[in-house]
């Protein structure tokens, strides 16, 4: 039986439509979709081909070590 993870997937709009959607524990994994649902269903996807080439390459699969946090910060423009 295969491990069970739980990566956080970040999702933000896109200006022509859709979303971006990036697993910030996976550096270079990311996926598209045009809505949230599809999103979730793609980074799924995603996640499992990308922790399948880093098996292949004989690299560690990463946990998440803690759920990311958004947070604002106001600058100067």
């Amino acid at each position: 039986m295969r491990k069970m993870r739980t990566y956080t997937i970040v999702v933000e709009p896109e200006d022509g439509g859709g979303y971006y959607v990036t697993v910030p524990a996976l550096p270079g994994c990311f996926t598209r979709g045009g809505t949230v649902e599809e999103c979730k269903q793609r980074a799924i996807e995603a996640i499992e081909v990308h922790i399948a080439g880093l098996k292949a390459d004989g690299e560690a699969v990463p946990d998440e070590a803690g759920a990311p946090q958004l947070v604002a910060v106001t600058v100067a423009a």
